[in-house]
């Protein structure tokens, strides 16, 4: 049980990072941010090309989120920064944001084909210590140190910076901002590049604890991270956290004490009776209050 604890909470650390960088974009703009799962992968491939060139494993994932902030920002210029200056309906802006992510996994295939690739072998800790029973995976360990690390830096920095009170006013009101002095783009341009960037460390440390990236991998989260968002409650950086525990959790124990075949369909039912108790999610608020 202490082994199937452990692993819901190592799944339940990537499913909340991926999470939170969805649910940032959406809580301060109100778009669906359909390329992230692109950005996830990207995040995975960067770092293997990174430790390729024998970069350490702890600056690859820096490399990660710098490459995949700075693809988070582009993406905004390209697909959705013309689209609002049109006033352009949110599906435009979802279509629009589909294409990239196409364009994005087509150029991974270029470079690395559609096949399961790996890390350089000894570039990633393989250490096992037994506590109590326990099987403690070292690489995994510190991949939910670090995963828990940033959300609750994530957290403070929204509830705590200068930067997080632009975006709070900024999902409050653009019009209202502008007129008290915020430089709205440099608070979308930051909104992007935090959401990305998270999504690159999570496919990377993804990609560290599986070792097999592949240019698919992200398409299997987005529906997960859209529903985990929808449990926590819309916008809500704290309740997408709690989602996605509550998601993992789901489905570690649909794996011990159901047939494999009915994971998804445990996890996502335990979901489903969570929004027909609360239908506002678990932590779902007014729409100024999401972040």
């Amino acid at each position: 049980m202490a082994d199937q604890i452990y692993n819901a909470i190592f799944i339940g650390s990537i499913y909340a990072l991926f999470a939170l960088g969805f649910t940032l974009v959406f809580s301060v703009l109100d778009i669906l941010n359909l390329a992230h799962p692109a950005l996830f992968t990207l995040g995975a491939f960067t770092a293997l090309f990174a430790m390729q060139q024998g970069v350490p494993a702890a600056l690859a994932v820096v490399i990660a989120f710098a490459v995949c902030g700075g693809a988070g920002v582009l993406l905004d210029r390209v697909a959705f920064a013309p689209l609002r200056r049109r006033n352009a309906p949110p599906l435009s802006a979802m279509i629009s944001s589909i294409g990239v992510s196409l364009i994005v996994i087509r150029l991974i295939q270029l470079k690395y084909g559609p096949d399961l690739q790996s890390y350089p072998r000894g570039s990633l800790p393989a250490d096992v210590m037994t506590v109590a029973g326990l099987q403690i995976d070292t690489l995994r360990t510190v991949i939910i140190g670090l995963a828990v690390a940033l959300m609750v830096g994530l957290t403070l920095l929204v509830r705590r910076s200068r930067l997080g009170r632009e975006l709070r006013a900024l999902a409050e009101n653009p019009r209202a901002a502008r007129l008290l002095g915020i430089d709205v783009d440099r608070a979308i341009a930051a909104t992007f590049f935090l959401s990305a960037g998270l999504g690159g460390i999570a496919g990377a440390l993804y990609g560290f604890a599986t070792n097999s990236p592949f240019s698919q991998m992200g398409l299997g989260f987005e529906l997960k991270a859209f529903s985990v968002m929808i449990v926590g409650g819309m916008g809500s950086i704290p309740g997408a956290v709690l989602g996605a525990y509550l998601l993992s959790f789901g489905e570690v124990a649909s794996l011990t004490f159901l047939p494999s075949e009915l994971r998804d369909a445990f996890a996502f039912g335990l979901l489903f009776i969570v929004l027909l108790i609360r239908p506002s999610g678990i932590l779902g608020q007014r729409a100024v209050d999401r972040v």
